[in-house]
């Protein structure tokens, strides 16, 4: 329940409204100033002048939308006038950001007249990529869309009736499906004939819904053929030969109802009266016309939705106008026609059937979506919907000839559109590329539990890599039948039965035969204990990498690895780093898990590892020891230790930049160090942090993933002789499968370039 003072001091407090300029390029020197503004303003202007298109090159007019409303028909406020409605402008422009990374000027136009509204928007042209008209009341809406839609070469595209038509369609289409009916035969009775009814109702006509089978119905009764009051030529084309001239008589065998209108219109004898297995759409916003619980009370067969987020199935329209103007500004279509629309509708019906991941489910609180009658649409907080949407207009726009610049390559525009969500989400669809390119078989020792079932079938899904899954195969069997999964083909071990197993016990035998271990010893554990059975696997070559601890310790999980398949060549000490993915940069910190008071020579080893991994990660170390003193400010034998490890580095790589013992504050701040240390190798551009200890370096990483808005990638065991990942205790599906990506890029570069020892790669 939002209360009005919340809403108002949100509004309110701090910087006025919800909406700000943010500059794109440096604006810090006088010279950034004179590149801005003039002179250097002067060439981009001369370009355009000469070539309009270049528009695009050198301006934010490709990402730019225009939301643009008089404020005749605000959400349920009516009209109110162009000023009061300003909030919602400037929340659309929020959303758009917010979804799909589209920049938004919000412009109220004071004025009621149809065509003063067209010719303004007209004039604003060489501004926007695209208009977004917003609470226009019906008719002048039509009018003005259809005008601005023949006259103009960009996108134009009114939210209020074709977002609900979007949405609603796709979540007819998959109600239809899930209820046995077909869409050819659905008698449809729409509750409101203005922008958003009649919008539904072209729209449900190219997906299938006859025409003869559509009654709409406003505050004068249904649309027949033969009425005169309040009509227009919209109602028209759908006014047909019919005896029903009330709600409740439309409503009497329907197959669906969807409602547009006010609340409380539909009751629960008109909702016993309608078809077999009905479908309800009460879309009146904020109070739907029939409540959720009003229409299930009278029918256990009924599919609901609503336009609020407290019931299932939420038609909002956020899932539709982000994605459709991010496909089609990435294609500089010159309008958005009937093809991307169905284009949008279909790509959100066929999304709803895919497994959700867990992101979406913790915000939402729940523990399991599945698409059935409480679930026929994507969440609007399911980041897939940018992809899946935003591809489908764009092709769509390409397939009918309205795409100017159109996509050459979709995986390439996939991975663009990830880069949006944020930098993570970029880095780590470097690895799933590289990872699809040769797919490894990585083994999942906790192959019964459900996050672990739901990332292989992401990972076969993808192409990522092959699963092993270890346990008992009627389980793990009758798990994935539950969860609706498909993982034909993934190869499912159980340990005991393994035509392996007695090979295994001769190998783990021999590897720990003179450290206290005898043939039955090794015999229980590989029976027991799947994580060790599952480092035998990736020693003798039965998989190329293991990912593991979802369920178990993190020591549980790294002992049997250094037991089993053991350091790298050169390797003192193992350790565990976190790639920490912010906006605008990528660092490493470690050690954040194994060792609990490194020495000298044991942070000498962590800082080239970690330097190790981030060359393999495409970026260049620049290493900073990290203590509580700056080159000496402070004599203590802790900051010795790291001043010691700092020699120690410096004659085993010196070719790695890397300087300290540095304060946190001073390793990542250019102006600390060229005003005090500008004798610093490390010219506070360091992306490789090392902590002295375990216990810091835990608390910074868990401190910028939680409050300073990074993505912590990891934990990433270095040093170890095969790709070993760990997992962490309340990981979700997204993470298991990105660090099998990581995991399957370091066994793609074991089996091309077998490694040397740290030292000699970092020397070189």
């Amino acid at each position: 329940m939002i209360r009005k003072q919340e809403a108002l001091d949100y509004h309110s407090m701090g910087r006025k409204g919800k909406i700000e300029v943010v500059s794109s390029k440096p604006c810090q020197t006088q010279r950034d100033l004179s590149l801005a503004y003039t002179p250097g303003v002067a060439d981009p202007c001369l370009e355009i002048e000469k070539n309009p298109e270049d528009a695009y090159k050198y301006t934010a007019k490709g990402n730019l939308v225009a939301v643009v409303s008089n404020g005749t028909a605000v959400l349920g406020l009516g009209d109110i006038g162009a000023l009061a409605g300003k909030p919602v402008m400037e929340g659309k422009g929020v959303l758009f950001k917010r979804f799909a990374d589209i920049d938004v000027f919000d412009i109220e136009l004071n004025t009621h007249n149809a065509d003063d509204i067209i010719k303004a928007v007209q004039l604003l042209e060489p501004t926007f990529g695209g208009i977004n008209l917003e609470d226009i009341k019906a008719p002048e809406c039509f009018y003005i869309e259809e005008a601005l839609k023949k006259t103009m070469n960009i996108p134009v595209f009114h939210d209020d009736q074709h977002g609900t038509a979007i949405i609603s369609g796709a979540a007819l289409m998959n109600a239809i499906e899930i209820q046995g009916k077909k869409i050819e035969h659905a008698k449809v009775v729409f509750s409101g004939a203005g922008a958003a009814g009649i919008a539904c109702a072209k729209l449900y006509e190219k997906l299938g819904v006859r025409r003869e089978n559509i009654l709409l119905v406003d505050t004068k009764g249904v649309v027949y053929k033969g009425r005169t009051e309040g009509m227009n030529p919209y109602k028209e084309y759908f006014a047909v030969e019919t005896n029903a001239r009330s709600l409740a008589d439309a409503v009497k065998g329907a197959d669906v109802f969807c409602g547009v209108s006010a609340k409380v219109v539909l009751t629960k004898a008109m909702v016993k009266s309608m078809a077999d297995k009905p479908i309800v759409f009460a879309m009146a916003n904020p109070d739907p016309e029939i409540t959720y619980e009003d229409a299930t009370s009278v029918r256990d067969d009924i599919i609901m939705a609503t336009g609020r987020s407290d019931f299932p199935n939420q038609v909002n329209n956020v899932l539709g106008f982000p994605f459709i103007f991010r496909g089609a500004l990435d294609v500089r279509a010159s309008g958005i026609n009937d093809e991307m629309k169905l284009a949008a509708s279909r790509s959100l019906a066929l999304l709803a059937k895919e497994d959700v991941p867990d992101n979406v489910l913790k915000a939402y609180g729940k523990k399991r979506l599945e698409f059935g009658r409480e679930y026929i649409l994507p969440k609007p907080f399911d980041p897939r919907v940018l992809f899946w949407e935003a591809a489908a207009v764009a092709k769509a726009a390409m397939e009918t000839g309205v795409a100017k610049n159109p996509i050459k390559d979709f995986e390439q525009y996939r991975d663009q559109l990830e880069a949006r969500l944020g930098k993570s989400r970029e880095v780590m669809r470097f690895y799933i590329n590289k990872a699809k390119s040769e797919p490894k078989r990585i083994v999942f020792p906790e192959g019964d539990e459900d996050k672990i079932l739901r990332a292989a079938q992401m990972l076969l899904d993808e192409g990522i890599a092959k699963p092993i899954l270890l346990g008992t195969p009627d389980t793990i069997n009758q798990r994935i039948t539950e969860l609706g999964l498909d993982l034909a083909g993934v190869e499912i071990i159980r340990p005991r039965k393994s035509p392996k197993f007695e090979e295994s016990v001769s190998k783990l035998y021999d590897l720990r035969k003179r450290k206290g271990m005898t043939p039955a010893r090794a015999r229980q554990m590989l029976r027991n204990n799947y994580n060790i059975f599952g480092m035998m696997m990736v020693e003798m070559g039965d998989a190329d990498g293991l990912v593991s601890g979802l369920t178990e310790h993190y020591p549980e999980t790294i002992r049997p690895a250094l037991q089993i398949i053991g350091k790298r060549k050169g390797v003192q000490n193992i350790c565990g780093a976190y790639m920490m993915v912010f906006k605008n940069q990528t660092i490493f910190i470690a050690d954040a898990t194994v060792n609990i008071e490194p020495s000298a020579e044991d942070l000498a080893d962590i800082a080239i590892l970690t330097a190790e991994k981030a060359i393999y990660m495409n970026i260049q170390p620049k290493v900073a020891m990290l203590s509580f003193s700056n080159f000496g400010s402070t004599d203590h034998p802790l900051t010795e230790k790291v001043r010691k490890a700092v020699e120690i580095i410096k004659k085993k790589a010196p070719n790695l930049a890397v300087d300290g013992e540095l304060m946190a504050d001073t390793a990542v701040s250019p102006d600390i160090v060229s005003e005090f240390f500008p004798f610093s190798t490390i010219k506070g551009d360091a992306n490789v942090l090392i902590c002295p200890d375990l216990t810091s370096a835990n608390i910074a990483y868990k401190l910028l993933a939680k409050l300073g808005g990074a993505t912590a990638i990891g934990p990433m065991l270095l040093g170890i002789r095969k790709p070993v990942y760990l997992l962490v205790p309340g990981c979700d599906v997204n993470d298991i499968v990105n660090i099998t990506a990581v995991a399957v890029s370091e066994a793609q570069r074991i089996a091309e370039h077998p490694p040397g020892t740290p030292d000699e790669i970092l020397g070189r």
